[in-house]
């Protein structure tokens, strides 16, 4: 298969739907998915286009706040792990190039992140602002 770069929105609806459909496949982390998503995978995946449209692409579609739908999911650093591996391998599969490397550079960020933010959340620290 010849790889080209992720030029288009046609490349992030590629590039989604076929790391989200592993991801609703995937023993560790589908289930959460799934769960948290019944019957609106279709309203997820618009909005996954959208916010990798605005992040790779530098085409504001997405409005919107990435972490507080994912702050007290029962997730750690094993289903981190899984998400990401499943993210590289699909951006690796299909796309060579700047904007693959980077969407693999921000996969791992916000991994990391996420990761960090639901950790302090989860031992109980976090106080509001006033």
């Amino acid at each position: 298969m010849n790889k080209k770069d992720i030029t288009s929105i046609e490349d992030i609806q590629l590039l989604v739907d076929t790391f989200y459909g592993r991801v609703q496949e995937d023993e560790l982390i589908g289930p959460i998915f799934n769960e948290v998503l019944d019957g609106r995978w279709g309203e997820h995946l618009k909005k996954m286009y959208t916010f990798w449209q605005t992040i790779l692409l530098d085409e504001r579609t997405y409005f919107g706040s990435p972490f507080p739908p994912h702050a007290f999911l029962p997730i750690g650093a094993a289903h981190f792990e899984r998400w990401l591996g499943l993210w590289k391998h699909t951006v690796s599969e299909f796309f060579e190039g700047e904007i693959a490397k980077e969407a693999i550079w921000r996969g791992e960020k916000m991994a990391e992140m996420f990761q960090y933010k639901i950790a302090y959340i989860q031992s109980g620290d976090s106080k509001p602002l006033y």
